[in-house]
């Protein structure tokens, strides 16, 4: 009987080590997967530009809003504004 505890004893212990040695790694590694992660949408992020030079003045109303949209398709195209928020504008310069 007492070999079969000490079997059982080392058993656990080898068990216990093994959980303690995995668990260490998949954090380390998921740790350096989010750095990764964190690089890469980093690079992603367009930066910043400079705000449009103002355009000259339309001819007609009709051509300022067609400007308008092109301006709003464009901050759209970019990312700087989401799908609701382009066919909120989008709404108010073809009603006005």
């Amino acid at each position: 009987m007492p070999g079969l505890i000490r079997g059982m004893a080392r058993t656990a212990v080898i068990a216990g080590t093994a959980t303690s040695v995995s668990n260490r790694v998949s954090r380390r590694q998921y740790n350096r997967w989010s750095q990764q992660d964190e690089q890469q949408q980093a690079a992603q992020v367009p930066a910043p530009s400079e705000p449009a030079p103002p355009a000259a003045a339309p001819a007609s109303a009709g051509d300022d809003r067609i400007a308008k949209l092109q301006q709003l398709g464009d901050l759209h195209n970019q990312g700087i504004l989401t799908d609701e928020e382009f066919a909120a504008e989008k709404a108010k310069i073809l009603n006005s």
